[in-house]
């Protein structure tokens, strides 16, 4: 996987290691490798790599992850749309043209 960046430091995801069991589901269900296993449990590797699909805290049996669904991937295609910089959605193939910019197709 690319190491796609959809908004940097603005991610809703959290992670409780206290929680966490080790079953290793999110490394299974994220589509960005967001985690990895440190030691016995669950670590955040790349988080501003989280699209926030909340993949990981739906499959998550001990509740240890929390995510706002689609919060950060929304606002990466509201300011793709607005042809801002930084902020764009990774989804999908690049377009130069904001406009017809399909990065988003697949975000959420």
């Amino acid at each position: 996987m690319n190491n796609s960046v959809y908004l940097r430091n603005v991610v809703t995801l959290q992670l409780d290691q206290k929680k966490c069991t080790g079953c290793g589901m999110c490394l299974n269900v994220c589509p960005h490798a967001v985690f990895t296993m440190n030691s016995k449990h669950a670590a955040i590797q790349s988080r501003d790599a989280c699209m926030e699909c909340g993949a990981c805290s739906q499959n998550c049996p001990a509740n240890a992850i929390s995510v706002q669904s689609g919060v950060g991937c929304a606002a990466a295609v509201i300011n793709s749309l607005l042809g801002r910089n930084g902020g764009e959605c990774c989804c999908g193939p690049v377009n130069d043209n904001p406009a017809k910019n399909s990065k988003s197709a697949g975000c959420c």
